[in-house]
């Protein structure tokens, strides 16, 4: 009985362990390629799961997303004989798992290093028609596609699709940035002069202009004060006269009041005149007049 059980339970394992041996799953993520006895027999295996022959079978899998590899930076020739450094990526995935197998043997590593060197030879390529003005800025985008385009045509035989490729940066030798940025320096500095002398100009004429300016309204203001005063001196006189036509003698008599002022108004004042003199009429008249 005991042995019956034990035979029972070494089946079951057999079975298990065989059924194990004969199913797989391939995920929406990945591309799947069944081989028998090292021969392919299905590139085209689909998401799920699978049976298989155990030993007589056997499964590659390979990751179908998109993916990302980093070009190490290179440097270029211009159509202006003038050296780039570039620093770009690559966005890729694997199109034909059968061609990807046998052209790099399913090998991610190989395939990055045959793909860089697609890459680059691309890149040699489109950087040598253009300037580096039209790498930098002006022709981006178109350069982006024909380099793309020409690309996926090499990289197709090794199974590989490139999705895109984006320069991430564009730099120019140590050397020749030194002197590229002498040159802006200078440039920069002459500008900034430039700018400068014509700041004094601006600044000498609205200078001249205020002076100008302020000429006029000082001759303006001395106009209209002189005008103004000569109108207060004249109706002054005229005050004056109408006084004087009302009462005569008192007006003289006032008048000689302020010149008695003004003439004694300091301590050591002294005239010389003769008693009888006008100027003393009425401190002789003692009858108030």
């Amino acid at each position: 009985m005991a042995n019956a059980k034990g035979f029972t339970l070494a089946v079951a394992l057999l079975v298990l362990v065989i059924g194990s041996f004969s199913m797989y799953q391939v995920a929406e993520w990945e591309k799947a390629m069944l081989f028998r006895l090292g021969e392919i027999v299905k590139t085209d295996v689909q998401p799920g799961l699978h049976f298989k022959l155990p030993f007589v079978n056997n499964v590659r899998k390979f990751d179908g997303r998109i993916l990302t590899l980093d070009v190490e930076p290179e440097r270029f020739l211009t159509a202006e004989k003038k050296n780039v450094i570039v620093d770009s990526f690559v966005m890729w995935r694997i199109h034909d798992v059968k061609r990807f197998y046998t052209a790099v043997l399913g090998d991610e590593r190989n395939a990055r290093q045959r793909l860089e060197q697609v890459i680059k030879d691309a890149m040699r390529g489109e950087f040598s028609k253009r300037t580096v003005n039209e790498v930098v800025s002006g022709d981006r985008d178109t350069m982006m596609k024909e380099l793309t385009a020409d690309a996926n045509e090499q990289a197709s035989a090794i199974g590989i699709s490139i999705i895109d490729v984006r320069v991430k940066r564009v730099d120019l030798p140590s050397e020749v940035s030194d002197s590229v940025y002498r040159r802006m320096q200078a440039e920069r500095s002459r500008v900034a002069k430039e700018f400068r002398s014509q700041g004094m100009e601006a600044a000498e004429k609205i200078r001249a202009d205020a002076d100008r300016q302020r000429q006029v309204l000082i001759a303006n203001a001395y106009r209209d004060a002189e005008r103004l005063r000569g109108e207060g001196d004249a109706r002054a006189a005229e005050i004056y006269a109408a006084a004087y036509g009302k009462d005569r003698e008192f007006y003289a008599f006032y008048r000689s009041l302020q010149a008695y002022q003004e003439s004694f108004d300091g301590g050591a004042n002294m005239l010389l005149l003769e008693p009888d003199s006008e100027f003393f009429q009425y401190f002789n008249e003692s009858s108030g007049k």
